[in-house]
């Protein structure tokens, strides 16, 4: 009998939660293996001697990603708001130790992954989600008139920003600090925040990116590329160039899955950053068209989460996590379109990458189990 009805919570535990937003992730991640096994066969057999070497990681990646979604879908959300303090010092202390030689690992003129014998991981990944977790709690830990005090908002959530901000550029990795900035905005805003300080927030934000800019060559070049697309094609616009030339290859029904000719040693990073780009390539205008509606649908099932969230800090954290999801896939795939300069950041669920993959299903799950404490039944 024990056992039985413990089949039966079980059971009820798991219909409770949102399907059509684990269905979604799923087929993010269908999506995703698929144009890993294409984009990076051709880098793979060139580096590693097998073209599925990239496939081969990223499905460790996600079982790893199963695996801590399923097992935060069991934990109560509020075990997370208990933890937030320590768990925002150890992503500092990662980000920290990624820039010890030895420890960190430099590619491409950056220290971005922490290499510990057979384990290798991305700092970053981990920042974002300890993160949205901290800001949640301590947001929602303040009253409301606290919330709107310049001293008791505005400067901690700045201070914070910068000691994250400083550890990020030391890698430096400029992408991953605008991912930073807009979920931690978000999240400012949805906590009730003035007007007048998301303002001045915004514009102290666009005031460091100019700087940021101007202090670095590559940078600048990025932003000269973005203002005149026709600018160093074979230079600092070769990636974009390349990117736009797969996207107009593929046309409304695609060259067909496996056909792209841009992964060939054509387009930089065709299984990471430009991935959407192959997508499109080979799957056309309609299959580019599928997976941003999964990303929306995932934006309205994630925010109606949200919306019915049983109290304050499961909403803050139910919405940082689907900011970070949702704003991370739009500025990736706008930057492969050419709306806004090139970033360098992953497409969720699809770009290569097991940290990126296994946290982001981490998130999911808390998300799920906030979805079973909602204030409506699905």
């Amino acid at each position: 009998m024990g056992i039985e009805r413990e089949k039966k919570r079980k059971q009820r535990m798991f219909q409770s939660s949102d399907k059509p937003l684990l269905v979604t992730v799923f087929l993010l991640l269908g999506v995703g293996l698929i144009m890993v096994a294409s984009a990076g066969v051709s880098y793979g057999n060139i580096r590693f001697d097998d073209g599925y070497y990239f496939f081969k990681r990223q499905l460790l990646g996600i079982g790893v990603g199963l695996f801590a979604l399923f097992f935060f879908q069991r934990i109560p959300y509020m075990w997370w708001k208990k933890i937030s303090i320590p768990l925002f010092l150890l992503a500092i202390g990662l980000l920290v130790l990624v820039l010890i030689p030895g420890i960190g690992t430099e590619a491409y003129g950056a220290s971005r992954w922490i290499d510990i014998g057979p384990v290798s991981f991305q700092p970053s990944e981990i920042m974002k989600f300890s993160l949205i977790v901290y800001f949640s709690a301590w947001l929602s830990g303040k009253a409301l008139s606290r919330r709107t005090d310049f001293n008791e908002s505005v400067v901690p959530f700045v201070i914070v920003l910068l000691i994250v901000s400083f550890l990020i550029m030391k890698q430096p990795d400029t992408g991953t600090l605008g991912i930073l900035f807009l979920i931690s905005l978000v999240l400012f805003f949805a906590s009730g925040a003035k007007l007048s300080h998301i303002g001045l927030l915004v514009g102290s934000g666009l005031f460091g990116l100019l700087i940021l800019v101007w202090l670095a060559p590559y940078r600048m070049s990025r932003m000269m590329v973005f203002l005149n697309p026709d600018h160093d094609p074979s230079g600092a616009g070769y990636q974009i160039t390349q990117a736009l030339i797969a996207l107009g290859s593929g046309g409304l029904m695609g060259l067909g899955l496996g056909h792209s000719r841009q992964k060939f040693a054509y387009l930089p990073e065709p299984m990471t950053d430009s991935i959407f780009a192959i997508l499109g390539e080979e799957l056309g205008m309609i299959g580019a068209t599928f997976l941003i509606a999964l990303f929306l649908f995932f934006a309205y099932r994630g925010f109606r989460i949200a919306t019915f969230a049983p109290d304050e800090f499961s909403r803050s954290l139910a919405i940082g996590i689907v900011a970070w999801i949702v704003l991370q896939a739009f500025v990736n795939i706008f930057a492969i379109i050419g709306l806004i300069p090139l970033t360098g950041v992953p497409l969720p669920f699809i770009s290569y990458g097991g940290t990126s993959v296994a946290v982001l299903l981490g998130a999911v799950g808390i998300l799920l189990n906030i979805s079973k404490h909602s204030k409506i039944r699905k």
